[in-house]
Protein backbone atom coordinates (compact mmCIF):
# COMPACT_ATOMS: atom_id res chain seq x y z
CA UNK A 1 0.00 0.00 0.00
CA UNK A 2 1.51 3.08 -0.78
CA UNK A 3 1.60 6.49 1.22
CA UNK A 4 -1.55 8.06 -0.51
CA UNK A 5 -3.33 4.93 -0.37
CA UNK A 6 -2.45 5.02 3.56
CA UNK A 7 -3.56 8.67 3.78
CA UNK A 8 -7.23 7.47 2.46
CA UNK A 9 -7.35 5.22 4.87
CA UNK A 10 -6.58 6.62 7.74
CA UNK A 11 -3.42 4.75 8.16
CA UNK A 12 -0.31 6.08 9.80
CA UNK A 13 1.71 7.21 6.93
CA UNK A 14 5.28 9.71 5.91
CA UNK A 15 5.33 12.33 3.60
CA UNK A 16 8.75 12.36 2.13
CA UNK A 17 7.86 10.43 -0.86
CA UNK A 18 5.62 9.41 -4.00
CA UNK A 19 5.49 12.76 -5.28
CA UNK A 20 3.86 14.48 -1.94
CA UNK A 21 6.52 17.19 -1.42
CA UNK A 22 6.51 18.51 -4.54
CA UNK A 23 2.40 19.04 -4.05
CA UNK A 24 2.85 20.36 -1.13
CA UNK A 25 5.62 23.16 -2.63
CA UNK A 26 3.47 23.48 -5.76
CA UNK A 27 0.32 24.52 -3.00
CA UNK A 28 2.19 26.61 -1.00
CA UNK A 29 3.50 28.60 -4.35
CA UNK A 30 0.20 28.98 -5.09
CA UNK A 31 -0.82 29.96 -1.50
CA UNK A 32 2.22 32.67 -1.95
CA UNK A 33 0.41 33.65 -5.11
CA UNK A 34 -2.79 34.53 -3.74
CA UNK A 35 -1.33 36.44 -0.66
CA UNK A 36 0.42 39.21 -2.90
CA UNK A 37 -2.36 39.61 -5.25
CA UNK A 38 -3.90 42.96 -4.92
CA UNK A 39 -7.01 43.73 -2.87
CA UNK A 40 -8.51 45.09 -6.08
CA UNK A 41 -7.45 41.97 -8.24
CA UNK A 42 -10.29 39.97 -7.45
CA UNK A 43 -10.55 38.04 -10.71
CA UNK A 44 -6.75 36.95 -10.39
CA UNK A 45 -7.76 36.01 -6.63
CA UNK A 46 -10.46 33.49 -8.33
CA UNK A 47 -8.11 31.88 -10.57
CA UNK A 48 -5.78 31.18 -8.44
CA UNK A 49 -8.30 30.16 -5.84
CA UNK A 50 -9.73 27.61 -8.94
CA UNK A 51 -5.96 25.92 -9.65
CA UNK A 52 -4.68 25.63 -6.03
CA UNK A 53 -7.85 24.09 -4.44
CA UNK A 54 -9.99 21.10 -5.29
CA UNK A 55 -13.02 22.81 -5.57
CA UNK A 56 -14.68 26.19 -5.25
CA UNK A 57 -18.19 27.15 -5.90
CA UNK A 58 -19.68 30.42 -6.98
CA UNK A 59 -19.33 33.41 -4.90
CA UNK A 60 -16.21 31.98 -3.16
CA UNK A 61 -13.75 34.75 -1.04
CA UNK A 62 -11.03 34.06 1.40
CA UNK A 63 -8.94 37.35 2.71
CA UNK A 64 -5.42 36.55 2.55
CA UNK A 65 -3.03 35.82 4.10
CA UNK A 66 -3.90 31.68 3.93
CA UNK A 67 -1.96 29.20 4.57
CA UNK A 68 -2.41 25.36 3.27
CA UNK A 69 -1.01 22.25 3.16
CA UNK A 70 -1.75 20.87 -0.25
CA UNK A 71 -4.98 23.14 -0.77
CA UNK A 72 -6.22 20.30 -3.48
CA UNK A 73 -7.58 18.30 -0.74
CA UNK A 74 -9.92 21.36 -0.12
CA UNK A 75 -13.26 21.09 -1.25
CA UNK A 76 -15.35 24.36 -1.11
CA UNK A 77 -19.43 25.00 -1.95
CA UNK A 78 -21.34 28.21 -3.45
CA UNK A 79 -21.69 31.64 -0.98
CA UNK A 80 -18.36 30.63 1.36
CA UNK A 81 -16.29 33.73 3.15
CA UNK A 82 -13.16 33.43 4.86
CA UNK A 83 -11.64 36.09 6.46
CA UNK A 84 -7.95 36.75 7.35
CA UNK A 85 -5.31 34.40 8.40
CA UNK A 86 -7.43 30.99 7.36
CA UNK A 87 -5.21 27.78 7.93
CA UNK A 88 -6.01 24.37 6.60
CA UNK A 89 -3.61 21.34 6.96
CA UNK A 90 -5.28 19.59 4.48
CA UNK A 91 -3.18 16.08 4.39
CA UNK A 92 -6.26 14.47 3.52
CA UNK A 93 -9.88 15.85 2.39
CA UNK A 94 -11.47 18.83 4.07
CA UNK A 95 -15.07 19.33 2.69
CA UNK A 96 -16.84 22.65 3.20
CA UNK A 97 -20.50 23.23 2.12
CA UNK A 98 -22.63 25.74 0.73
CA UNK A 99 -23.29 29.34 2.38
CA UNK A 100 -20.54 28.99 5.14
CA UNK A 101 -18.77 31.68 6.99
CA UNK A 102 -15.38 31.71 8.92
CA UNK A 103 -14.03 34.29 10.83
CA UNK A 104 -10.98 35.59 11.19
CA UNK A 105 -7.52 33.01 12.55
CA UNK A 106 -9.52 29.95 12.17
CA UNK A 107 -7.05 26.88 11.95
CA UNK A 108 -8.29 23.34 10.34
CA UNK A 109 -6.16 20.45 10.75
CA UNK A 110 -6.76 16.98 9.08
CA UNK A 111 -3.34 15.69 10.64
CA UNK A 112 -2.41 14.42 14.20
CA UNK A 113 0.94 12.34 15.54
CA UNK A 114 1.13 9.46 18.30
CA UNK A 115 1.31 10.18 21.63
CA UNK A 116 3.95 7.03 22.10
CA UNK A 117 6.88 8.93 21.87
CA UNK A 118 8.74 6.00 20.47
CA UNK A 119 6.23 5.54 17.24
CA UNK A 120 6.05 9.39 16.79
CA UNK A 121 10.21 9.25 16.66
CA UNK A 122 8.94 7.65 13.55
CA UNK A 123 7.79 10.70 12.00
CA UNK A 124 4.43 9.03 11.11
CA UNK A 125 1.46 10.58 10.80
CA UNK A 126 -2.31 9.87 10.64
CA UNK A 127 -5.23 11.96 8.71
CA UNK A 128 -8.82 11.87 9.04
CA UNK A 129 -11.27 14.12 7.07
CA UNK A 130 -12.99 17.22 8.32
CA UNK A 131 -16.50 18.09 6.95
CA UNK A 132 -18.27 21.44 7.70
CA UNK A 133 -21.68 21.39 6.40
CA UNK A 134 -24.44 23.93 4.88
CA UNK A 135 -24.71 26.88 6.53
CA UNK A 136 -22.27 26.83 8.96
CA UNK A 137 -20.44 29.41 11.07
CA UNK A 138 -16.81 29.05 12.83
CA UNK A 139 -16.18 32.26 14.67
CA UNK A 140 -12.99 33.62 14.82
CA UNK A 141 -9.96 31.57 16.65
CA UNK A 142 -11.24 28.49 16.41
CA UNK A 143 -9.56 24.90 15.49
CA UNK A 144 -11.27 22.10 14.05
CA UNK A 145 -9.31 18.91 15.03
CA UNK A 146 -8.79 15.49 12.62
CA UNK A 147 -12.04 14.21 11.79
CA UNK A 148 -14.72 16.05 13.19
CA UNK A 149 -17.92 17.39 11.49
CA UNK A 150 -19.95 20.28 12.06
CA UNK A 151 -23.48 19.72 11.31
CA UNK A 152 -25.16 22.14 8.75
CA UNK A 153 -26.38 25.56 10.57
CA UNK A 154 -24.67 25.13 13.24
CA UNK A 155 -22.41 28.12 15.02
CA UNK A 156 -18.92 27.51 16.58
CA UNK A 157 -18.20 30.21 19.04
CA UNK A 158 -15.07 32.31 18.89
CA UNK A 159 -12.04 30.35 20.37
CA UNK A 160 -13.90 27.12 20.62
CA UNK A 161 -11.68 23.73 19.93
CA UNK A 162 -13.49 21.20 18.10
CA UNK A 163 -12.45 17.63 18.78
CA UNK A 164 -16.02 15.69 18.53
CA UNK A 165 -18.12 15.84 15.63
CA UNK A 166 -21.06 18.91 16.63
CA UNK A 167 -24.79 18.54 15.49
CA UNK A 168 -26.98 20.81 13.11
CA UNK A 169 -28.61 23.39 14.81
CA UNK A 170 -26.83 24.29 17.53
CA UNK A 171 -24.45 27.01 19.01
CA UNK A 172 -21.16 25.21 20.48
CA UNK A 173 -18.77 26.61 22.52
CA UNK A 174 -15.72 26.12 24.33
CA UNK A 175 -12.16 23.88 24.95
CA UNK A 176 -13.09 20.95 24.38
CA UNK A 177 -16.42 22.75 22.53
CA UNK A 178 -19.69 21.58 23.67
CA UNK A 179 -23.35 22.20 22.74
CA UNK A 180 -24.66 25.50 24.38
CA UNK A 181 -27.92 25.38 22.70
CA UNK A 182 -30.30 24.69 19.93
CA UNK A 183 -31.07 27.33 17.38
CA UNK A 184 -34.95 28.10 18.13
CA UNK A 185 -37.16 30.78 18.53
CA UNK A 186 -35.19 33.51 19.99
CA UNK A 187 -32.74 33.49 17.15
CA UNK A 188 -35.18 34.75 15.23
CA UNK A 189 -36.41 37.25 17.25
CA UNK A 190 -32.80 38.68 17.94
CA UNK A 191 -29.74 38.97 16.06
CA UNK A 192 -27.45 39.94 18.35
CA UNK A 193 -28.11 40.19 22.54
CA UNK A 194 -31.71 42.37 22.89
CA UNK A 195 -30.91 43.84 19.53
CA UNK A 196 -34.38 42.41 17.52
CA UNK A 197 -35.04 41.28 13.88
CA UNK A 198 -36.77 43.37 11.40
CA UNK A 199 -38.53 42.44 8.43
CA UNK A 200 -36.59 44.42 6.29
CA UNK A 201 -33.64 42.54 7.51
CA UNK A 202 -34.09 39.48 6.21
CA UNK A 203 -33.78 41.54 2.67
CA UNK A 204 -30.72 40.88 0.28
CA UNK A 205 -28.97 44.14 -0.32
Amino acid sequence: MNQRERIANGLLFTDMSEGLPEDRLRGKEDAFEYNHTRPSDIQARINIARKMLGRIGDNFWIEPPIQFAYGSNIFIGDNFYANVGLTVIDDTKVYIGNNVLIGANVTIGTTGHPIDPELRATIKMYAFPVTIEDGVWIGSGAILNPGVTVGKNSVIGTGSVVTKDIPANVVAVGNPCRVLREIGDHDKKYYFRDREIRPEDYEVS
